[in-house]
């Protein structure tokens, strides 16, 4: 690490300090991140990462991780898988939107999408941070209905993800050479048996 990131971190740190919070616990390549998003402005690094500690504390519970049974009636419905690792090591995510049906209580959807994100992550970085760790979704909108259109839903997906809409010959190999034939489900062209969220045991997040 360059001498300018080391002393941009040692700034960082010192700053969370002032606002009355600590780095603790979390290594060097998730501080950058913040950094980076900030462009390498420690104190607005750290208003943004305490900002992040506050919504963490408000929607994660003491142990560190949203158990299963804490969003077990979103993940009854079968919707979410976890699959991969794709090609370039990121958990494969997919999303059968057919089984969706909008949130009556979109904090309770919230912590389903931030069980998702966590327990995906998890599954790729098996406890230690990278800094760059990403997520790669397959969002399946075969045999979708009125009912399951979510704008709600649909606005927080976009803000998340980037999307690649697959229509055509061309756009699925592009697809099956990216994520991989071994981790891409049989039933978009793959090898692999799809695995829902709930049957996916990760140390950390049992039920």
């Amino acid at each position: 690490m360059e001498e300018s990131q080391e002393l941009a971190l040692t700034q960082l740190r010192k700053s969370v300090e002032k606002l009355s919070s600590s780095t603790e616990g979390y290594e060097k390549p998730t501080l950058m991140r913040f950094l980076i998003a900030r462009s390498m402005n420690p104190n607005k690094a750290a208003k943004m990462f305490v900002d992040w500690q506050k919504w963490r504390a408000s929607m994660i519970p003491p142990s560190g991780f949203i158990p299963d049974s804490e969003v077990k009636d979103e993940l009854e419905t079968r919707k979410m898988y976890l699959q991969g690792p794709t090609k370039s090591g990121q958990p494969l995510v997919v999303c059968k939107v057919s089984k969706h049906f909008p949130a009556k209580d979109q904090l309770h959807f919230k912590k389903f999408l931030v069980h998702v994100l966590d327990k995906s992550i998890a599954s790729a970085i098996q406890g230690k941070e990278v800094g760059d760790e990403k997520v790669a979704c397959l969002i399946d909108l075969q045999n979708i209905t009125y009912k399951n259109l979510d704008a709600r839903g649909t606005i927080t997906g976009f803000q998340i993800l980037q999307i690649v809409i697959v229509t055509d010959g061309e756009e699925q190999q592009k697809l099956e050479e990216e994520v991989g034939l071994d981790a891409l489900p049989e039933e978009y062209g793959g090898r692999a048996k799809l695995t829902a969220f709930q049957d996916v045991l990760l140390p950390l997040t049992t039920p």
